[in-house]
């Protein structure tokens, strides 16, 4: 009866609104099938409208008589979500036989297109407008006077009813005039300032993004390389590319020290893609020949003060194994727009995080004591700083790529965001502790690395995974109840640090900030009292975070408030810091004044426990087994 119902109030909305005969619906979009694709597409870019941030999309794509259904990527690997940027499509015309026809879009699928070639056509060209971010919250910056940032998602419409690896592309680009660029798409010509790529099949071009721009250096990272790997590096200013010799070292012999954790190499070439920018939208995203990066401009200028973000590049480039080689099987989906599923990302991305911390230390791009000042934050986070994990675990986290799509919260320490990055570094720093205690430190987590993915050298055809898959190969290396242990991990509710104590290191908090923590503090601009009062604040004293249950939230303070004065001075960070020291000694509650909307309001926060900051300290008469850990192998 209901069902009727809802047929019925269908049957009169298509009434009311026009119908349309053959008016789409949900089913009409055709599933993806492993078939062969008829012709190429071709897709070809302006990418020179500079001023207004345009890029301009005409592509030709074979098509028989008959209703053609056209899809806009919507779930993009790498963001885990269903977060294609379909709202800066505009513009749409698509002909045949130089005749406009109309399109439709789909009812219930709005990245989908519907429209009828007609007879004695063999193909359709669409010309649409991608009109990018001009800022603020419009989303990421990809054009600049300087440089630009091209992704063939947002560039191309594809046909329904094929697996996107089956569909053929040719592309093309028309840059600003003597600019330079990367790909990891192989070059067939360059006409003038139009460069033409060989052809590829449509998946692999959409993993293919490129740079390009005025100022750019590239440098060979592994010489005389079978699979060689470059670093191509683009800039604002020309300046900002003069690197030291020894800054050139680090970044090769991460690419030597990632070849030794894993044994194989999935990829004909490797290009990292590196932005230092102040001006294009910043990035870190992988791909399985490339990676998508930015970075201070002082990356390498300033290198003693821009350390912080330099396991960005490590990160990465081991998502080429874990992430792109092997992925897990819910997220190896047969086009961009079948849904993801991303129940293993604690694999996917918070081994990375664990890998590409290690390997930051590994090659020299972090000192042995900032890797170890940079885990201690990470181990605060989950001792103290996470009170959602009373009632969310890392498994739900996995979630929120499609719940949250990374826009902020009003309580992201309670409500926690993806923290199956940090919170899975941590589970598998316990996994690495684990397998050396079962094997007398015979084995260790690197075995798990090669053993898992370190198979075929030189393939890179996608190598799905599950969570069995996960089980058999810690079991391979040492045999234990490793289902058990993970899901205690992931589906549970506890403070995530066990692996410190097995490494023979423990949490500490002391009323001194680590460098760490210090250079964090810089980069966000502003004070990180998480441990102490329960709250972070920018430099104009608006109230960014506030931990929950903590005392700063007890004492009724919540995000987005603005902290206007500290015990009768002008707030400043440090008369904020200095304000918690003395209550220390004094027990005299800390008297804020603070603006709520239109109001502004005094608050007392009794609390007496000085600063916190958190600290790794080793436990006497146990094996260093952190600093092993970290040494290049």
């Amino acid at each position: 009866m209901k069902r009727d119902r809802l047929a019925l109030a269908l049957t009169v909305l298509l009434s009311l609104t026009g119908g349309y005969a053959g008016a789409a619906s949900a089913d009409e979009v055709p599933a993806p099938k492993d078939i062969p694709f008829n012709g190429s597409l071709r897709i070809e870019v302006d990418a020179t409208d500079l001023n207004r941030r345009i890029f301009r999309i005409r592509e030709t794509i074979p098509a028989q008589p008959g209703r053609l259904t056209l899809l806009y990527p919507q779930w993009l690997p790498g963001n885990h979500s269903p977060s294609g940027p379909i709202e800066k499509l505009a513009g749409l015309v698509i002909t045949a036989n130089g005749q406009r026809l109309p399109w439709m879009r789909d009812q219930f699928n709005v990245y989908a297109f519907h429209v009828e070639v007609p007879a004695g056509a063999s193909e359709v060209v669409t010309e649409f407008q991608y009109l990018s971010s001009q800022g603020g919250s419009q989303g990421r910056v990809v054009m600049t006077p300087d440089m630009l940032n091209l992704q063939w998602n947002f560039a191309a419409l594809y046909p329904a009813g094929y697996n996107a690896a089956n569909i053929p592309a040719q592309a093309s680009v028309k840059l600003p005039a003597g600019w330079s660029y990367a790909t990891a798409l192989t070059t067939e010509r360059r006409d003038g300032d139009t460069v033409h790529f060989k052809t590829i099949d449509f998946d692999d071009l959409v993993d293919s993004p490129m740079f390009a721009g005025k100022h750019y250096k590239r440098i060979d990272l592994d010489p005389g390389a079978k699979q060689p790997v470059h670093l191509n590096v683009f800039a604002d200013e020309a300046e900002d590319l003069e690197m030291k010799p020894e800054q050139i070292k680090a970044h090769q012999t991460l690419v030597t020290q990632a070849s030794k954790l894993y044994g194989a190499r999935h990829f004909d070439h490797y290009e990292f893609l590196l932005a230092l920018t102040d001006n294009l939208g910043g990035i870190g995203l992988e791909h399985h020949r490339s990676s998508e990066n930015s970075g201070e401009r002082g990356y390498f200028t300033d290198w003693e003060k821009t350390w912080q973000g330099r396991d960005l590049l490590p990160h990465e480039f081991n998502h080429s194994w874990n992430g792109k080689y092997r992925r897990g099987a819910d997220l190896a989906t047969p086009s961009f727009n079948v849904p993801m599923g991303d129940s293993l990302l604690w694999l996917y991305e918070g081994q990375t995080q664990f890998f590409g911390t290690v390997l930051a230390a590994r090659s020299g791009l972090w000192t042995q004591q900032q890797a170890q000042e940079m885990l201690a934050l990470t181990a605060g986070v989950y001792d103290r700083g996470r009170p959602g994990l009373a009632w969310r675990n890392i498994q739900d986290t996995t979630n929120d790529p499609t719940i949250a799509q990374r826009r902020s919260l009003p309580f992201r320490n309670y409500q926690m965001s993806e923290d199956y990055y940090s919170g899975g570094l941590m589970i598998w720093l316990e996994v690495d502790g684990k397998l050396r205690e079962l094997s007398g430190n015979k084995r260790s987590i690197d075995d798990f690395a090669k053993a898992f993915f370190g198979m075929g050298n030189g393939e890179w055809e996608v190598n799905p995974y599950t969570f069995d898959d996960i089980v058999a190969t810690l079991n391979g290396i040492a045999p234990f109840d490793w289902a058990g242990f993970l899901r205690t991990r992931v589906d549970g509710h506890g403070p995530l640090i066990g692996g410190l104590e097995a490494a023979g290191w423990k949490l500490v908090y002391t009323d001194t900030p680590s460098d760490a923590f210090k250079a964090m503090e810089g980069r966000r601009k502003g004070a990180d009292l998480t441990y102490s009062l329960g709250m972070s604040i920018n430099d104009k004293g608006d109230l960014t975070d506030v931990r929950w249950d903590g005392p700063a939230f007890n004492a009724g303070l919540a995000p987005s408030m603005n902290l206007i004065a500290v015990n009768g001075r002008a707030y400043s960070a440090d008369a904020l810091k200095n304000a918690v020291k003395a209550a220390k000694d004094s027990k005299a509650p800390i008297d804020l004044v603070v603006k709520r909307f239109d109001r502004v309001e005094s608050v007392r926060i009794a609390y007496f426990d000085g600063l916190q900051y958190p600290k790794l300290e080793r436990i006497a008469g146990k094996p260093d087994r952190l600093t092993e850990l970290y040494k290049a192998r």
